[in-house]
């Protein structure tokens, strides 16, 4: 092809690129100078810290403030569901996503709440304090029911530990992912480090003209552009940086995108080498127009490719360390030939999600009740052997038949669950080992540390699943505490 056939190729768009991936540093630098540098609040790409992202209800609470620290310190990204942002924030600090609902309130627990939400942590509870009042960071309150006499103020239990619960257990299940799955990208509820992390990667690179973005907003991301063959291009395509730590996406069978596309053959890359020009690992998968579909992709099915070359021999995909996410659409399948689906000119992808799926089941909403829920009314039963909370439990309004309500309306839902039942909570700073049992018999005492941590663990525990159980604390203190063992130990609820 003569010069003069040649289309005008942009140079500028080209160091554009290599800038925003950083593949050159010191275009990098250029661009920063003339620019000025990142934001400082600028969201930077974490694989780690991206995947898994838990709603805790009740956070500015004994229990909950010490869930949401430990969440943090395990490296999940946290929101907390919240009635007063100044309050909570002063309490929760920076770190934490804070949004404003009410768990009595159903119309406030929508969407924009749960989105992107892996798993829910509930530590909500009515409010008690003495009769004759309290200080203002409730000491009294915190030594325990047993040293004052106690009354129920603001909500009713009926509308806490029961109607609130079952509020926020249907939003979760309208919500939360399926079991099984867990959300990489949610597309519809952009966060601040998903608009930042994707960037168009066309054959710009190789001389082409064709060019594309994505745009972010509530209906989905939108992959367009135009595609040229004008010199000897033929591809555009928008790729993520590279995530710090990488997806580990080990115990999963594959990648579920859900698209509408325009009938056009488009290619999903996953790529475990941080090098610009690496290996690829490529999936062709088919669109039909105006038609919103899912794309299961195996990990075993996944080609690695090398410039639209497949790799002869190549090793199968390392999913504990996925580095970077593509999307492409390309005159060529693989070796040359043809993309039989193919059409230079204008495109549009709608992407609403990407997912992980075929993981084993973990449970997706952990309820903090009460040891004594079912001991009320029970036959034979000597209240003068009962803590304070069996013992008044008509006079605080009926608070543990309230939570075994909302108890069962969690257990009914279907949503892969752990239901904790600490004895007595204690303001001691725990480390002590923990004894499980069933069949709310067991009194004792607890840390609301330990209860926090407990609540953790269970997240990652697929052995936790649908159990209802009491806790209290041993005698002896514990360094470590064997999780599966103790879980291992408990019956699925019937």
């Amino acid at each position: 092809m003569t010069d003069k056939n040649r289309s005008q190729w942009d140079l500028g768009r080209f160091i554009e690129t290599l800038s925003y991936f950083e593949v050159i540093p010191f275009l990098n630098w250029i661009q920063q100078l003339i620019q000025g540098s990142p934001k400082d609040n600028q969201a930077q790409p974490n694989g780690g810290r991206n995947v898994s992202l838990i709603l805790v209800a009740g956070a500015t609470g004994g229990v909950g403030k010490r869930v949401v620290r430990r969440l943090l310190e395990q490296g999940y990204n946290v929101r907390a569901l919240v009635r007063d942002i100044d309050k909570a924030r002063s309490i929760l600090g920076n770190e934490v996503d804070l949004v404003v609902a009410d768990i009595t309130k159903p119309e406030t627990l929508n969407s924009v709440v749960l989105a992107n939400t892996q798993a829910v942590i509930c530590c909500t509870a009515v409010r008690v304090q003495p009769v004759e009042g309290d200080t203002a960071d409730r000491a009294k309150y915190y030594q325990g029911v047993k040293f004052y006499q106690p009354e129920i103020v603001g909500d009713t239990p009926e509308n806490v530990e029961y109607q609130g619960v079952k509020n926020l257990v249907q939003a979760a299940d309208k919500y939360l992912p399926q079991a099984g799955e867990k959300l990489i990208f949610d597309f519809t509820n952009p966060s601040v480090e998903l608009k930042n992390v994707w960037g168009a990667v066309d054959d710009v690179v190789m001389g082409g003209v064709s060019a594309s973005n994505i745009q972010l907003g509530e209906n989905g991301a939108f992959f367009a552009g135009n595609v040229s063959t004008a010199n000897s291009g033929g591809f555009a395509s928008v790729r993520t940086k590279n995530f710090n730590p990488p997806f580990n996406l080990s115990g999963y069978q594959g990648v579920k995108l859900r698209v509408k596309g325009d009938g056009q053959r488009y290619k999903f890359f996953l790529r475990t080498d941080t090098a610009w020009d690496g290996v690829g690992y490529s999936y062709s998968f088919d669109t039909v127009a105006n038609t919103w579909i899912d794309i299961c992709i195996p990990f075993t099915d996944l080609t690695p490719v090398f410039r639209a070359k497949t790799v002869k021999d190549g090793a199968p995909i390392d999913s504990s360390k996925v580095a970077s996410f593509q999307l492409m659409l390309s005159k060529f399948e693989y070796d040359g030939d043809l993309n039989p689906q193919f059409s230079p000119g204008g495109f549009t992808l709608q992407v609403e999600s990407v997912k992980a799926y075929g993981g084993k089941t973990l449970p997706q909403f952990v309820l903090v009740s009460s040891a004594g829920v079912t001991r009320p009314g029970r036959p034979g039963i000597n209240l003068e052997e009962e803590p304070p909370a069996v013992r008044l439990n008509d006079q605080l309004g009926g608070i543990l038949t309230w939570k075994l309500k909302g108890e069962d309306s969690l257990r009914e839902s279907g949503i892969p669950y752990t239901i904790v039942r600490p004895c007595a909570l204690t303001e001691e700073p725990g480390h002590k080992e923990l004894i499980f049992e069933q069949g709310d018999n067991i009194r004792g005492k607890i840390s609301r540390e330990d209860v926090a941590e407990l609540c953790v663990q269970a997240l990652q525990q697929q052995i936790a699943c649908n159990v209802t159980f009491e806790v209290k604390e041993g005698e002896n203190s514990a360094n470590s505490i064997n999780w599966y063992q103790l879980f291992s130990n408990l019956q699925t609820d019937k």
